[in-house]
């Protein structure tokens, strides 16, 4: 396996506190109110969605659905902008447009998540459009998606693994012999998936070996915070900023 090289965006000193779409459990999730919250707190990254609207409208949400999250119905690819606008996330905040997240904070580090191939090309155009490259990472579950993005923006666009690529480094630090990730710049992963324990050890040892910082979601608990750290993960994606932050106060880790 090769090592991929440091993109600015993962320029932070320590462990990489994320507030996941914003903090979701102490504001109303991917809402302004929920950014501005925890840039209050310290945040310098936040990690969010998008989906694009009927009308071409790449907004900041998570489900393909208003109905969870808002006072308002529908899937978001039918609706258009002039719609979605009234819809309020836990019925008191609206739904933001990227341009507005972007714009609003021109230093915030965005970790982004195109829920589907139209948001991935319209998202390609925004990053185009604001000239934000060196500021924002992109993450998915597919990895046609991130294969796509990277071919249409180049180096230059910070990415994390597609699943394939985690199973690769997890099973080179398992001793399987697997060809190496070609484009990622970090490894954001859950603690277990499907049963299987993905964070461990051996693949921390492995992707810190090819410069591969490793991000772990959606950790809420303290404890598990503290146990993340010790055995040296690179960052932590919370819904809960607040507990984040004070963890790493105590750990002398936080950096204002």
């Amino acid at each position: 396996m090769r090592a991929a090289s440091r993109h600015p965006y993962l320029d932070h000193p320590g462990p990489i506190p994320f507030a996941h779409r914003g903090g979701g459990l102490e504001a109303p999730e991917n809402s302004m109110a929920s950014f501005a919250h925890a840039i209050a707190l310290g945040y310098r990254y936040i990690e969010t969605d998008v989906q694009v609207t009927a009308d071409g409208r790449l907004i900041v949400f998570h489900d393909p659905v208003l109905d969870r999250l808002t006072d308002g119905r529908g899937r978001v690819e039918d609706l258009p902008w002039t719609d979605i606008a009234q819809a309020r996330v836990g019925g008191r905040e609206p739904i933001p447009q990227l341009d507005e997240v972007l714009e609003t904070w021109p230093d915030l580090r965005l970790n982004i998540d195109p829920k589907s191939d139209k948001a991935a090309e319209a998202l390609i155009t925004a990053l185009r459009r604001h000239g934000v490259l060196h500021r924002v990472c992109v993450g998915s579950f597919s990895g046609k998606r991130l294969a796509a993005m990277r071919r249409a923006l180049g180096p230059a666009l910070c990415s994390s693994a597609g699943p394939w690529d985690v199973a690769r480094v997890w099973s080179a630090g398992h001793g399987l012999a697997l060809p190496a990730p070609r484009g990622p710049h970090c490894l954001q992963v859950p603690v277990t998936h499907r049963g299987l324990t993905v964070v461990t050890p051996s693949l921390l040892r492995v992707a810190h070996a090819h410069n591969l910082p490793v991000h772990v979601w959606t950790i809420d608990d303290g404890a598990e915070m503290d146990r993340l750290l010790e055995m040296g993960v690179d960052g932590i994606i919370t819904d809960r900023p607040t507990l984040l932050r004070d963890v790493l106060r105590r750990r002398g880790q936080w950096r204002d």
